[in-house]
């Protein structure tokens, strides 16, 4: 913890949690870049009871393919940094990262394509940790390498 700001330090990826969704430990990928948190969704839809939302997706081992109401929910529009524009849902969580309990935003997004399935955002960070991307553990840069390599598989077939 850095004493001058109380602020700390995480690196370019960390372990987080969402334990409203069962979710104790998964991988995101830490972005200072990004205004906004974004979470894998694989089917969201408007119903008569509110927002419903199945997250992550078949070959996630954080998919249970059930599916949660959300009453409370808003739509925005988000620019991503190659400038496409989409209309997006967004949900408040409860994450779990470094230790730090943390209620913010998430848009829905599929990131099935994504190394990570979680993607941290200033509105996370903001006031509370500083990132540095030599920061992290081998486990997680191997994770990010498999992953790496079985999207290119993937997308060449």
């Amino acid at each position: 913890m850095n004493e001058q700001n109380n602020k700390q330090i995480i690196g370019k990826a960390e372990a987080v949690g969402f334990p409203e969704l069962g979710v104790e430990e998964t991988h995101a990928r830490i972005d200072t870049g990004a205004k906004t948190s974004a979470i894998w969704a694989s089917s969201v839809s408007e119903t008569e009871q509110g927002l419903e939302v199945v997250f992550f997706g078949p070959g996630s081992e954080c998919f249970t393919g059930q599916a949660i109401t959300f009453k409370t929910y808003s739509e925005t529009v988000v620019a991503s940094s190659n400038g496409a524009v989409e209309r997006r849902y967004k949900v408040r969580l409860l994450l779990v990262i470094a230790g730090r309990r943390i209620r913010a935003w998430f848009t829905l997004a599929d990131r099935a394509s994504q190394v990570y399935p979680i993607l941290v955002g200033r509105n996370v960070l903001r006031g509370k940790f500083l990132v540095d991307v030599a920061v992290g553990s081998e486990v997680l840069r191997h994770r990010e390498k498999m992953r790496s390599s079985a999207l290119k598989k993937k997308t060449r077939k």
